[in-house]
């Protein structure tokens, strides 16, 4: 393998219908499984399966995680703020949605 292979990042496509296990999430976001428990209690993620230990979480669940790391490591946003934040981003993309649906 040459220095460029180990360097070129792997990515995958993923879509709606994707799901992941605990340990999937907990990798993909590298976060340990106390965090995504954490985030489960706060309500920012909600299992598709809540069988412990065999969580099965959908793609949004990977999306909200990683945004939810950014608002801790970036602005020191606490679980509780980051369900809110979440929730209103969530709120605004609906809206803009809507808003270009109007549009001629």
């Amino acid at each position: 393998m040459t220095d460029k292979d180990q360097n070129t990042t792997h990515a995958e496509l993923i879509d709606e219908r994707t799901t992941f296990t605990l340990a999937e999430l907990c990798r993909a976001c590298s976060v340990e499984g106390e965090y995504i428990e954490a985030m489960i209690e706060h309500g920012i993620l909600e299992p598709l399966s809540d069988r412990r230990p065999h969580y099965a979480f959908s793609a949004a669940s990977l999306r909200r995680t990683r945004v939810t790391v950014s608002l801790q490591r970036d602005l020191g946003v606490n679980l509780p703020g980051a369900a809110l934040a979440l929730d209103l981003l969530e709120r605004i993309a609906e809206l803009d949605a809507q808003l270009e649906r109007t549009k001629p």
